[in-house]
């Protein structure tokens, strides 16, 4: 060989190594093969997406009565199987139109709520407070009260809250029965420390005897949350791990009997993250692989707890995305294409990032109503905002879209419906497609009556202009 062709052989040499990239590519004509064949979304449930903006308008959000119940039975199922004393709540926060919520509290489901707004939301609901479970780093003390009074099952985020229930309780002559929030390295996740009690450094411990010594405060669970999207079911295998084993110190040291392990929420949907390579069929577990980690460790950690006379405790669960994403669709139509300098196709829809903010983490599965004509082409998605970071998809391999066509993304009930936001555009219309096939509008869309409800404009302010008001002097 000459030292000529040498040359093409010295990749391995690290002085001429180069980092290998992966280039961001839609999926169109390239060596691997040629472009996909296009899916459609033509009907939600049965009921035509066409029929349903015709109706309703556009933008609007579709929820499936069927498919949420559903998920609620499938997850609710995998864990009864699996553990004799389960409760399920759910996450309010994740979407809490109230439709969503009582479709979920018919299931079975307790309410899961970090707030007093939240709290209020599922008394009115007709949720009993003896089935609510009270999370949250800010609890103010009518809050506390009212939780209290009420038998709701208050979790403690710092020793601040502590002494503050403890002054209610007192007030109230009561024994108000709590749990204590833990975070932890679990070696899988990052650990969420800002929340409760670290159990590393001692602190979680430390609370637990402050609990142990209180007159009016008793410690009847544990209770951690080890972050969102969580697709290795090793974490909680190894959180109940961590949980049991500080049960059993707990319990030994301070004579309290743990009644109920809160293990929170985190499961994932099958959306597909930013960034990750996997697509969501591949990387996110079913609910049967997070109830054989969760309730196999549960075994496991509480053998000698049972063989010492005690009852396992009750496993709670927080369930939010993992019941509602798929649930929801956004019907967006298109309003104006344009070709971009760098030669990609803008196409402009009148839905944007005002309404499913979590387009900024994840890529939506999104489809056509109709198959579109032509050859695809990389496409970006933009919002109806006047700002840069209005983006839907930032990267999709679609054919060309006319104005008016109608586009569908899903899943994307988690956390839009209540971090929406009330910026340029009008919140729409919220329909649910009902397991007997009727649509019910379950919110309804802004006007500017509603937007500027809460306003009040000073009679100084009422006319805009110096000329006019000097003018009625």
């Amino acid at each position: 060989m000459n030292k000529s062709k040498s040359k093409l052989y010295s990749l391995t040499d690290p002085k001429h190594w180069i980092a290998p990239t992966i280039r961001l590519h839609g999926g169109g004509l390239n060596k691997f093969g040629a472009a996909r064949h296009h899916l459609t979304t033509e009907k939600i449930d049965g009921v035509p997406v066409a029929e349903l903006v015709s109706r309703f308008g556009s933008p609007l959000f579709v929820i499936s009565e069927k498919r949420l119940r559903e998920n609620a039975r499938r997850l609710k199922r995998a864990f009864a199987t699996r553990w004799p004393q389960v409760i399920n709540a759910w996450s309010y926060k994740t979407n809490y139109l109230g439709a969503v919520c009582n479709t979920l509290h018919q299931e079975g489901y307790w309410a899961e709520v970090v707030s007093a707004f939240e709290y209020e939301k599922a008394r009115l609901l007709g949720v009993p407070g003896n089935r609510i479970i009270f999370n949250g780093p800010c609890k103010l003390r009518a809050a506390l009260r009212q939780a209290a009074e009420e038998g709701a099952r208050i979790h403690l985020d710092s020793l601040d809250e502590l002494y503050l229930l403890e002054e209610v309780a007192r007030e109230l002559g009561k024994i108000v029965p709590v749990a204590m929030r833990l975070n932890f390295d679990t070696g899988y996740t990052d650990p969420w420390s800002r929340f409760g009690f670290n159990l590393e450094t001692g602190q979680a411990l430390d609370c637990a005897r402050r609990i142990g010594a209180s007159s009016h405060l008793r410690l009847a669970g544990l209770h951690t949350h080890l972050g969102t999207f969580v697709t290795d079911t090793r974490a909680y295998a190894a959180a109940v791990r961590i949980l049991t084993a500080f049960m059993d110190t707990v319990e030994e040291q301070t004579g309290t009997v743990i009644e109920y392990l809160d293990l929170g929420g985190g499961f994932a949907s099958k959306n597909a993250m930013q960034g990750v390579y996997l697509p969501p069929e591949q990387l996110v577990p079913s609910a049967e692989q997070y109830a054989e980690a969760v309730c196999d460790a549960l075994m496991a950690g509480t053998r000698e707890r049972e063989a010492r006379g005690l009852t396992r405790p009750t496993l709670i669960l927080e369930t939010g995305r993992a019941v509602v994403d798929d649930a929801v669709s956004l019907v967006a139509s298109v309003v104006a294409n344009k070709r971009l300098p760098d030669g990609r196709r803008g196409t402009v829809l009148d839905a944007g990032v005002n309404l499913m903010f979590t387009a900024f983490w994840y890529n939506h599965d999104v489809r056509p109503v109709r198959r579109p004509d032509g050859i695809a082409e990389e496409t970006v998605l933009y919002g109806p905002m006047c700002m840069n970071i209005d983006v839907m998809r930032q990267s999709i391999q679609i054919p060309p879209l006319s104005v008016g066509d109608l586009l569908v993304f899903n899943p994307v009930g988690a956390y839009n419906n209540t971090q929406w936001l009330q910026f340029i555009e009008y919140r729409p219309n919220v329909a649910m497609v009902l397991e007997n096939g009727k649509v019910e509008v379950v919110r309804v869309r802004e006007d500017l009556a509603v937007v500027i409800g809460q306003e009040r404009l000073p009679p100084s302010l009422s006319l805009p202009f110096p000329e006019e008001r000097d003018a009625n002097v």
